[in-house]
């Protein structure tokens, strides 16, 4: 058994397992985890640079609604993100859903779980959580800048990590 591994594909990383078809721009240190399913075959997508998509997570469009995801995002773990418009450092939580006409401001935070319903807007610097996603905090905006662009950095090492193979030795079958 090989182990899974990420590749380098221009100046993104993108693991072995995940699938990334048709109008899809990906930015500088993009990261795209197992499992992860990109399809800009209806609208384009736009992925921001040091950006990370996590494991088993989809980002699709429908005609009139493309993707715009900024820099120094994350997408959580299984997350749905189908056609949405993201701000730069901006948090969509494991397992969220954001549905299509929607925005999600800078700095911004989608709780797990949570769902975005269609062209509803959740404002830069804030926490929304529920279903629907509902506005309970406001953030401040230079400790969730410093955050997210610190979170993103460690993602984009681990995936020079994941990309390097350093693990290989370490898997046991």
């Amino acid at each position: 058994m090989a182990p899974a591994r990420l590749h380098r594909v221009g100046a993104a990383f993108i693991a072995d397992s995940a699938t990334v078809t048709a109008r899809v721009r990906l930015g500088i240190d993009v990261n795209i985890w197992y499992g992860v399913r990109i399809r800009g075959d209806d609208a384009p997508i736009t992925i921001g640079d040091r950006t990370n998509v996590q494991d088993n997570a989809v980002i699709h469009v429908d005609p009139d609604c493309p993707n715009s995801i900024g820099s120094d995002v994350t997408i959580g773990h299984s997350a749905i993100v189908h056609g949405v418009q993201v701000g730069d450092h901006a948090l969509i939580g494991m397992g969220a859903i954001c549905l299509g006409g929607s925005k999600i401001g800078e700095g911004a935070i989608v709780g797990a779980g949570a769902v975005v319903l269609e062209n509803m807007v959740i404002p830069p610097w804030s926490v929304a959580v529920g279903s629907p996603a509902r506005v309970v905090k406001t953030l401040d905006a230079t400790e969730r800048r410093e955050a997210a662009k610190h979170h993103a950095a460690g993602y984009v090492e681990q995936a020079r990590r994941h990309a390097d193979g350093w693990w290989d030795d370490q898997v046991e079958a």
